[in-house]
């Protein structure tokens, strides 16, 4: 389930309150700090808590992917 282009204009990282990139509509991830939130069942879970830290490794694939999935 795909999450409306108008809801992810106004969502922001619950941390830094900056945007966020969606990546292959799985997770929502915060490349500032390096910060991974899920969807769950097509609703973006922003806690804190909830959130899981990204190593350099993922962090660039997950840009990669965002960026792949920014043109559909």
């Amino acid at each position: 389930m795909a999450l409306d282009p108008t809801l992810l204009s106004i969502l922001a990282c619950p941390q830094d309150k900056g945007p966020l990139l969606l990546v292959d509509d799985e997770l929502l991830y915060n490349p500032r700090l390096h910060r991974a939130y899920p969807i769950e069942d097509g609703i973006p879970v922003l806690l804190v808590d909830e959130a899981r830290t990204v190593g350099e490794e993922e962090h660039e694939a997950l840009l990669a992917r965002a960026k792949g999935s920014a043109g559909d």
